[in-house]
């Protein structure tokens, strides 16, 4: 049985591997046609959650004036480092959820590997997540913070954010077929992961008692990993502690997303 579920999930990586010069291709017309016909274009993209971390930096540094991060730490800085990632995290998976519904006369072309359409909406989500990147940088910049040696780990933290993304998406993508109800769930899920997740407030405010529970919201990890980056100037194998955890949930995710879609992709044409 683990041979079968371990040799499923090796034939799968390995055709979407094969289609990695159009999956890129497709991310890339779906990204631009997100904006297609609009005068500001990519800008929509960024002024929403520009504006939604502008109003909770007012109210939390401004209005409420109390110190939800590290005192030494710009507020603005401190919130930048969690939203950013929450923001490509919860527009990924609920793209990825959708992709297969949303291209049905995709699905029942027979030479099409419909396991890349997860995929293509988390590398457009994932274009608009390097351009708040490189806003991230030019605000730290603005702020006096210097280039440094911990900045270099960011790509291993996006890296096992997209493992992260894949495997829920592709578990996701496959029930949403099946199941209308899944949609509610995820969007319920994500609102409660965005305040259970440290975007705002500091991790550091939360017991040590009650810590593990936090571990099993792998987005903690990733959200920390930023600030670690930026903020706390920390390795990544310094987390040692979180790391096991992190690391089991997303293959876990990632193995079982797999081996659902690759199992209920021959009946996808039969219920769209």
């Amino acid at each position: 049985m683990k041979f079968d579920v371990a040799k499923s999930f090796y034939r799968f990586i390995r055709d979407v591997y094969k289609s990695k010069s159009l999956l890129i291709a497709l991310a890339k017309n779906d990204f631009k046609e997100q904006f297609l016909g609009s005068y500001l274009g990519i800008v929509w993209a960024v002024l929403r959650p520009a504006l939604f971390m502008l109003i909770v930096w007012f109210i939390f540094s401004i209005g409420f004036k109390g110190h939800v991060a590290d005192s030494d730490v710009p507020f603005v800085l401190y919130l930048m480092c969690g939203y950013i990632p929450w923001f490509f995290f919860s527009d990924a998976v609920s793209g990825g959820m959708n992709s297969v519904i949303n291209n049905k006369f995709l699905v029942k072309k027979v030479n099409f590997r419909i396991s890349v359409l997860p995929i293509v909406k988390i590398l457009s989500a994932f274009f608009l997540h390097l351009i708040f990147i490189v806003i991230l940088i030019g605000v730290f910049l603005l702020y006096g913070y210097k280039p440094t040696l911990y900045w270099l780990q960011l790509p291993f933290y996006i890296f096992m954010m997209f493992l992260l993304v894949l495997g829920i998406s592709w578990l996701v993508a496959a029930l949403r077929v099946f199941m209308k109800d899944v949609a509610q769930v995820i969007s319920v899920i994500l609102q409660l992961g965005f305040w259970v997740t440290p975007i705002f407030w500091s991790i550091k405010a939360v017991p040590e008692k009650y810590l593990y529970i936090l571990k099993l919201n792998p987005m903690v990890y990733i959200v920390e990993g930023y600030r670690n980056c930026f903020i706390y100037e920390q390795w990544f194998w310094e987390t040692y502690k979180h790391t096991p955890y992190f690391l089991m949930i997303t293959f876990s995710f990632l193995i079982v997303g797999a081996v659902v879609f690759r199992r209920l992709r021959p009946h996808f044409g039969d219920v769209l």
